[in-house]
Formats: structure tokens, sequence, C-alpha cells
């Protein structure tokens, strides 16, 4: 009996472990719609509901935060286009990005640490976004220094990696960020508007 009850405790000993995500699809709770493609630069729109959790897509450190709409059509800056928005730099190195959000919580500052899946901000249409749908810009890219908005928005269409979170899949940007930076320099000249 006891060869039994200890062969049973060493079989069930080498299954898997299960670990936590180390990615999420950036919307937690709510429907959403996307393109695999962006009007001008490298990004993706994720349409869905005002007021979803926009959160955050991997574990990492609040980058730049912009918690006050700033945007106007009269001075249309593109540094102000995304109105509040949140960027995270991850423990991966990748940057990911967020704009049009409704709100921001206030502790979401540079440098505040994050883990996957949590709320770092909630769907909107803030911005250049004002009186469209409801949806949350999303970016990514590499770090730079702050202000380099045109990178910020970004440089890596993200469609495949949002298709691969949303299945459940720990599929990471990194390498492909690193080959994109590498190409193009850390701060590439702007394209698009």
């Amino acid at each position: 009996m006891r060869l039994i009850v200890a062969g049973a405790l060493l079989i069930a000993s080498m299954q898997p472990a299960h670990a936590s995500p180390t990615y999420t699809f950036p919307i937690s709770g709510c429907a959403v719609t996307y393109a695999r493609a962006h009007h001008n630069y490298p990004a993706t729109d994720i349409l869905t509901k005002k007021g979803c959790k926009f959160v955050a897509p991997t574990s990492g450190v609040v980058d730049e935060v912009n918690h006050v709409d700033k945007f106007s059509w009269k001075t249309n800056k593109g540094a102000d286009r995304g109105g509040l928005s949140i960027s995270i730099v991850g423990d991966d190195g990748v940057r990911y990005y967020g704009s049009h959000l409704s709100k921001i919580p206030s502790e979401m500052v540079p440098g505040f640490r994050v883990n996957v899946g949590d709320v770092i901000g909630y769907v909107g249409n803030s911005g250049d976004a004002k009186g469209l749908a409801t949806h949350v810009h999303f970016g990514i890219s590499w770090p730079t220094p702050a202000g380099i908005w045109w990178v910020r928005r970004g440089e890596l269409f993200p469609w495949r990696y949002l298709d691969a979170w949303k299945a459940g899949k720990d599929v990471s940007p990194a390498k492909a960020v690193a080959t994109l930076e590498k190409k193009l320099g850390t701060v590439p000249k702007q394209t698009g508007y």
C-alpha cells in the first residue's frame, strides 16, 4: 500500500507547474474588436465600451503618463493627440502604450511598479479621438527619452501579439522590437502625423 501511495505522489510531483502568465490581453472584461493595421504608422486601435479596464499587458514600470487631456485642434501637437495616456516599460524591455483613455488611476506615475493584469486606465475617447468610437490606441516600441512621442505611439504592429495574448499564449515582442530598434535607431525620424 505504501509503495502505491509513494508511486502516486511521485507521478503527481512530475506534472508540469503552471506559472502565472507573462502576458495578457490589455482589455479586461469587455468584448473587443481591432484591426491588423493602423492608418499611417504601426499601432492598433482596440475598440470597446467606455470605461472598460485597460490593463498592463505584462509586468513592468510606468514610463510616461498624461493625467490631463491637453489636446486642441488649434495646436494639433502630436505629443497631445493621445489625450489621457500611459506607457509602461515591461520587464522584457519593451514599451507598451495606451491612449485615448477616460481615466487613469492617480497612483500611476513614472516609476510605479505594475504587475501583468493590473488596471492602468479605463477606455475612453480623449485627445484627438473626441467624438469617435471609444477605444484604446495600443502601441509597442522600445524605450526612448521622455517626449519622443512618435516612437512611443507605436513602431511594431501589435496585432500578432494581441491575437496570441487573447488566446492565452505567452508570446513576447521583445526580439522583434530589438531588431526593429537596431534597424531604425533609438530615435528615428518621425513618420506619419
